[in-house]
């Protein structure tokens, strides 16, 4: 991958990245005196810079890439601020001189704090914010850079999702961010260092939809080895009854990607039938800090599928589903998720959507010549190696099917699809029916012109999620 320079004369070439783990990206800092350019793996980063007053000059390495350090940089105006893991699995915030950016010259800006996992940060001329994560929430931190004195921006829900905006100006006294939960539609609110108030700018409107009408929690399962394992639920009051209501569950955890409780406007038409809707924040995402995401990945990949079943099964006992009633979703690296639960407890569910799923997980991984593959040694493991190729075999929803009275199936897929080609939950689907004892219905449905992220435009993507949503309730019409 390779970053150019254009000016009046033909491009110039200035970097080049050969190694095909890395992904390379280009930014300028926010008072526009630093461009950057950023090299990153799962596990390891590496940057260059060079002043935005002489773009013709050669970038200068801020620090060589080790293994397992993640670091990235922003211009303060005085000084050099660094996000790493360096002595921080949760990340912590260093400044370091401009003329001398090695870690010997680090100095703790933010300390780190095992509990807290700093997710971002965006300085400004007399403050800075932080993105923080806090036993499965997202905080922000708006720090005076002369004080030190901290404000802590309040939320209202008990599940949501918030996050530092779109911030272009250095001089200014407000931060832009923008919050979202379960009940509340995706929102947008300035607030302003001084009074310490937030001023909502923009809500997204959803004429028919009042969020006094639902009501949202968090619950916490017990997994197989005693790791508690948030949950995100919400449901419409007036139809709720403990015991009674078909469960929606949904999980991803991989990546280290959150599945935070956002708005899904789509959901409404389930709770306003009397699903209870609900996200299992499983080992893998990061949630609840790197650890998070560490025992979710790799050689404890198995905690991902074992936590969504305990998730399921806590649900049930708490009384938010009633048994027999259980529906699951998930897609791509979620897909895998499905994949595995189906073997693991196909009992335990009336329904599962697999989107574009990753199931057939040794022969994708043994194929290099799939673009994404080898970047993604770092998530899964190398097969080439004989530990790894068990252990994914072992997982493997594909490598595991056995004759067994397997729960109604809905499996979705792209013909277009670069990431999880068609072919593979296509013999996934073929092995299920072949082994299935039961008689449940195990479905598959192709978008011949969709690629990994489904069918393109407004409506034909909210078509998409109708026919998906149409085969729970189906299901439970019968």
């Amino acid at each position: 991958m390779s970053t150019y320079v254009t000016w009046n004369k033909a491009p110039k070439k200035v970097f080049f990245e050969k190694d095909e783990l890395f992904n390379v990206g280009v930014s300028r800092s926010k008072n526009n005196k630093t461009v950057f350019i950023e090299t990153g793996s799962f596990d390891s980063s590496e940057v260059r810079f060079l002043p935005a007053s002489k773009p013709t000059g050669e970038f200068k390495l801020f620090m060589k890439r080790e293994a397992n350090l993640e670091y990235d940089v922003v211009d303060g105006g005085d000084a050099f601020y660094i996000r790493t893991n360096w002595k921080a699995k949760n990340f912590r915030v260093v400044t370091t001189p401009y003329s001398k950016t090695g870690k010997a010259n680090w100095k703790d800006l933010v300390k780190h704090r095992p509990s807290v996992y700093v997710e971002g940060f965006t300085i400004f001329k007399d403050f800075y914010a932080l993105e923080a994560r806090e036993n499965g929430l997202i905080r922000i931190e708006v720090v005076d850079r002369k004080s030190n004195k901290t404000q802590v921006i309040s939320f209202p829900d008990p599940v949501y999702v918030a996050g530092i905006g779109t911030n272009a100006e250095f001089e200014t006294n407000k931060l832009r961010y923008s919050y979202s939960s379960l009940v509340q539609p995706d929102s947008v609110y300035d607030y302003d260092v001084t009074t310490q108030k937030s001023e909502l700018k923009k809500r997204k409107d959803y004429p028919t939809y009042s969020p006094d009408l639902y009501s949202s929690e968090r619950q916490w399962a017990t997994a197989e080895d005693g790791v508690k394992v948030p949950i995100s639920v919400v449901y419409k009051k007036d139809k709720f009854k403990k015991d009674q209501n078909p469960l929606f569950i949904y999980g991803y955890g991989s990546y280290g990607y959150s599945m935070d409780a956002n708005f899904i406007p789509n959901v409404v038409s389930l709770l306003d039938r009397g699903f209870v809707f609900a996200i299992a924040h499983v080992r893998g995402g990061q949630e609840l800090g790197r650890d998070w995401y560490e025992n979710g990945r790799m050689m404890k990949k198995k905690n991902t599928f074992s936590d969504f079943v305990a998730c399921t099964e806590h649900l049930l006992k708490s009384g938010f589903g009633k048994k027999g009633h259980v529906y699951a979703e998930g897609g791509s690296a979620g897909g895998l998720l499905m994949g595995a639960i189906v073997n693991l407890r196909p009992d335990l569910y009336r329904g599962v959507h697999a989107a574009v799923p990753f199931v057939d997980v040794l022969t994708t991984m043994l194929d290099t010549s799939i673009p994404l593959t080898v970047g993604e040694y770092e998530q899964w493991g190398n097969p080439n190696k004989k530990k790894s190729y068990e252990y994914m075999k072992s997982y493997s929803p594909y490598d595991n099917v056995k004759s067994n009275k397997f729960p109604n199936i809905l499996v979705t897929t792209g013909y277009h699809d670069s990431q999880v080609q068609y072919w593979e939950p296509l013999k996934w689907t073929a092995k299920l029916r072949e082994n299935n004892k039961a008689e449940s219905h195990i479905l598959m449905r192709t978008e011949m012109s969709a690629g990994h992220s489904g069918v393109t435009g407004r409506f034909a993507r909210t078509r998409e999620i109708a026919d998906d949503y149409a085969f729970f309730v189906w299901l439970e019409s019968l």
